[in-house]
């Protein structure tokens, strides 16, 4: 019995609780480490140009069930992010549709076809920023942030599995 299945059947919290610490982080502490965790790995695609469709714009990304909302823009080759503030674009939806489209468990487009995922605000930038992220492939990110998502997309789908029994 792997790891995946002992913690999917231990009883466990509602996601949200386990994120409240973070929430109370002030907006710079919380920030930097993912900050520094995005442009490591879309360095590639920053240095290309990429990402210049957010320059001087705001994304939102709002990850309802655990509460949790990220403010992200482009300023010289680099992904930013800030305090909240209004966005151009925001993209929002639960944790693990998020971890579906990271992993590439489900096509995006199915996420947004069947509203896990939801577009709000300037919907052309979302689908240039969802189109962004979708052509970039799995093997062009950092290995240690690959296996990491691969393995979180795995245990949150065993639990979900297990709460359905």
């Amino acid at each position: 019995m792997g790891i995946t299945n002992v913690l999917a059947n231990l009883p466990h919290p509602p996601a949200s609780w386990l994120f409240q610490p973070v929430r109370m982080l002030p907006w710079e502490l919380r920030n930097k480490p993912i900050e520094l965790a995005i442009n490591k790995a879309f360095r590639e695609p920053l240095e290309d140009g990429d990402f210049d469709i957010l320059s001087q714009r705001w994304l939102h990304i709002a990850v309802t069930d655990l509460e949790l909302d990220f403010y992200i823009s482009e300023d010289n080759e680099s992904l930013v992010m800030g305090s909240p503030r209004p966005g151009d674009v925001t993209i929002k939806g639960d944790s693990s549709a998020f971890l579906s489209l990271a992993a590439r468990k489900e096509d995006p487009d199915t996420l947004f076809f069947n509203r896990k995922l939801v577009i709000e605000g300037d919907t052309e930038l979302g689908l240039a920023l969802k189109n962004l992220l979708d052509g970039i492939e799995l093997d062009e990110l950092p290995s240690a942030l690959n296996w990491a998502i691969q393995k979180t997309d795995d245990l949150v789908r065993a639990w979900q599995t297990a709460a359905k029994h």
